[in-house]
């Protein structure tokens, strides 16, 4: 690889839930960290030294980098010596891979490169996506070469990290967990697991950028499946009449099982999202994956019938539903499990009260209804004859047994048995 820098200054391009947390890492390692966001109002927020997401003790390291000057956010692209690239990947309604934000991502970046830059896609992506990105650059680009066109000889260098962090712990993960990294060359892969030793205390491990996109796709199918067992597990329980925590619990005794909580689906971005990759690129040899996609996306109806029963026979049924996010004690309603139960509550006419503190309005799924608003947990309970939980937030597990007291309980993920 010629032209190679020491890189002092690294540009995040997407300020989200994985790109805020490592540009705030990397600012308070000593990197001068420039943020690129297409949101003008995230831009202001966090040049003003604070957060537009939820997540333990990140305001506190943004306050931090801003103030310092190591940390600051734009709407375009600068010159820089490495590039992280942290934008979404959803699918499309077919459930095809929507790779239109990291094309335009390269498209922004490609004006401001220079020979001897590093480019990092940490967006989780299709395997190929990351050549793709490479490919798109050089279009823009004749002036310099790439590596998927000249190997090692390339004035940049193109590779794959995808982030393998928890919400919730993001700042933990960012720098403790070991990092995949997937260079389109093996100099690529080199060259980025520098830029991460700077942050990252875990062990760096070197591979291919395909291979690394695989790694991550396969991760989250493999947590997809071993959910939809627990949830097929909470069906059969569900017809018999036996409390599936209870048969798992004792299921899990036996020394090599460990089976995982039921729950209301699957959301995120990830685990919701990333098994379609696989099968879309080998769709007539993912079997399991497209069937545990199923078990899982079933779960909101089977959640919903639940609720219908626990209704019948009240003639004007009020239902609490406490959580919308897609995991505990997060803002991140993305793929939602929960907001589905509520929609499909909503489109049969139920009134619908939603208590979900870490919102500030209804996501626009759920706004177009005149039957759902947003409550206070406190007025929510007092109202509804059903209360469902969907999402164990802090302040929902530790309800006292007395202030559920009279109603009917429809407990999604567990946390009221005792």
């Amino acid at each position: 690889m010629s032209n190679e820098e020491t890189v002092t200054k690294l540009c995040v391009i997407g300020l989200g839930y994985v790109g805020l947390p490592t540009a705030a890492v990397f600012a308070s390692r000593g990197l001068d960290v420039v943020g690129v966001d297409v949101n003008p109002d995230t831009v202001a927020i966090i040049n003003a030294g604070k957060v537009h997401i939820v997540e333990p003790d990140l305001d506190i390291l943004v306050n931090g980098a801003v103030a310092t000057g190591k940390l600051r956010a734009v709407t375009e692209p600068e010159p820089a010596d490495a590039f992280i690239v942290a934008v979404p990947t959803p699918f499309t309604e077919d459930r095809k891979p929507d790779l239109s934000y990291l094309d335009a991502a390269a498209d922004s970046l490609a004006p401001v490169l220079r020979a001897g830059n590093l480019v990092i896609v940490e967006s989780t992506s299709p395997v190929g996506a990351t050549e793709r990105f490479s490919e798109r650059l050089a279009a823009s680009r004749p002036d310099l070469s790439f590596p998927h066109a000249v190997g090692d000889a390339a004035d940049i260098a193109v590779a794959h990290s995808p982030e393998r962090v928890l919400p919730g712990r993001v700042l933990i993960e960012l720098t403790r967990n070991d990092r995949v990294v997937g260079g389109i060359t093996s100099d690529c892969a080199d060259r980025a697991a520098a830029l991460y030793r700077i942050a990252v205390n875990g062990e760096c491990l070197l591979t291919t950028a395909r291979t690394a996109e695989l790694v991550k796709l396969a991760e989250n199918a493999y947590r997809d499946v071993s959910i939809a067992f627990a949830n097929e597990l909470a069906n059969v329980a569900g017809k018999l009449g036996i409390d599936p925590w209870e048969a798992i619990r004792l299921a899990n005794h036996h020394p090599r099982v460990n089976i995982l909580n039921p729950g209301p689906g699957v959301g995120g971005h990830c685990i919701a999202v990333d098994p379609w990759f696989i099968v879309d690129s080998a769709p007539h040899d993912t079997d399991l994956i497209r069937a545990a996609r199923a078990v899982n996306d079933g779960r909101p109806a089977r959640v919903a019938d639940a609720v219908r029963n626990a209704t019948a026979g009240s003639s004007a049924p009020r239902v609490a539903c406490l959580g919308l996010s897609y995991k505990a004690d997060i803002d991140d309603l993305r793929e939602s499990a929960s907001v589905d139960v509520v929609e499909i509550l909503a489109r049969e006419g139920l009134e619908l009260m939603v208590v979900e503190p870490h919102v500030r309005a209804l996501p626009p799924a759920l706004a177009a209804f005149g039957n759902v608003r947003l409550a206070a947990l406190e007025e929510a309970l007092g109202a509804c004859d059903v209360v469902v939980l969907l999402t164990d937030h802090r302040e929902f597990r530790e309800l006292g047994h007395e202030r559920l007291a009279g109603k009917k309980l429809i407990d999604t993920r567990g946390a009221w048995r005792s």
